[in-house]
């Protein structure tokens, strides 16, 4: 389904690190400002995950019990599980058909006195309307985090994703399109939050006395061997990038005839990084995502379920934030849509091989 590019490029730097960095976060202090540069940002924070780097901004905004934090309805649970780690109460807004992203009209009507962030997920890489929920950002005074986990090269009105809100937030997994095996990167604009998310970042210890501990914090630094290899894989961040745009254009041209079939978004506004080839089955077909995935199975093709709605699942229902009858796109999308393979390694004849399964199961 997924997996990383690794070039000889990434074993070196790996195995300079291991001869000689283990003394120090150096790699880590490299990776840092490139990364932070390449999106126009002024920090950047490693971090040993995406939900870390999530739960880190969260803390540093002071997000805590009683607070409420607007997600989107439809993403993976690192957005949403942070907000309950501060005891603080996930508001599942609904996403729209356009581009399967966070709904400007339905964030706002979710929005009471408890609000304190809204995160908006840019879902498969595809970008949600930015402008609108910046607006309403700045009109409510509540801050904006983007999560840009899958969305790496993306772009809106040419702007980098995790350009926008107060902080956004990378993720390194092993499925993603630049990986460290897991981590994840926080990257911010303001001086005194960024001091803040890297105070917590390290146990928040002091700085001029050693093993002296001001707060109880957390833990989120990265390894100086995560870093190496991020570092290693960043340098080919635009070559990584193409490949999977390349992925995407693939199964797209085979597909081109089939009428009603949605693939990630691209239009004059979005360029979209394509991190994971995404369809959703238009009801003319009525192909629900777990009919296709076992259809799918018996002809030797992997897929797997577009994200569930997250007041769906057991570990959200008692929220009671969410629900089908509000927020009726996103149970909608989520029932029709797969994701296919994204491998790197994957060869044209393998793309073409998954399309004819994706006729098949549709009699086309």
């Amino acid at each position: 389904m997924a997996g990383p590019w690794i070039t000889e490029h990434e074993k070196k730097t790996v195995v300079e690190m291991m001869e000689c960095g283990w003394d120090n976060y150096d790699y880590v202090e490299k990776f840092e400002p490139a990364f932070a540069a390449w999106h126009d940002r002024k920090y950047c924070l490693m971090t040993s995950c995406c939900t870390h780097a999530i739960h880190l901004l969260l803390l540093s905004l002071g997000i805590e019990e009683g607070d409420e934090v607007i997600v989107p309805e439809c993403t993976w649970t690192a957005t949403a599980a942070p907000v309950t780690y501060q005891k603080a109460t996930p508001v599942f807004a609904d996403i729209n058909h356009e581009d399967w992203c966070l709904d400007p009209q339905s964030v706002e009507r979710k929005i009471t006195g408890k609000t304190k962030a809204i995160i908006v997920v840019d879902l498969y890489g595809n970008m949600p309307a930015m402008d609108s929920l910046q607006v309403i950002s700045k009109k409510y005074d509540i801050p904006l985090i983007e999560d840009a986990a899958e969305a790496l090269g993306s772009k809106y009105k040419g702007i980098r994703a995790g350009k926008f809100g107060l902080g956004a937030v990378h993720s390194f997994h092993r499925t993603k399109t630049i990986t460290t095996g897991e981590g994840g990167a926080l990257l911010l604009d303001e001086g005194e939050l960024y001091q803040r998310a890297k105070f917590l970042r390290d146990h928040g210890r002091s700085a001029e006395i050693p093993y002296h501990i001001l707060e109880a914090a957390p833990k989120y630094m990265p390894s100086n061997l995560q870093a190496s290899l991020g570092l290693a894989q960043f340098q080919r961040v635009c070559e990584l990038v193409e490949r999977k745009r390349y992925l995407l254009h693939r199964y797209k041209e085979n597909l081109l005839d089939i009428e009603d079939l949605a693939f990630n978004v691209e239009t004059d506004e979005v360029y979209n990084g394509a991190w994971a080839t995404t369809i959703v089955f238009g009801k003319s077909h009525k192909m629900t995502k777990q009919k296709a995935i076992e259809k799918l199975a018996v002809l030797n093709v992997p897929a797997r379920p577009f994200f569930y709605p997250l007041s769906s699942l057991p570990a959200y229902k008692h929220y009671k934030t969410g629900s089908r009858e509000e927020n009726p796109n996103a149970y909608d999308i989520s029932s029709r849509g797969i994701t296919l393979s994204c491998h790197y390694k994957l060869t044209d004849k393998q793309i073409d091989f998954m399309c004819e399964a994706v006729r098949k199961i549709l009699g086309q």
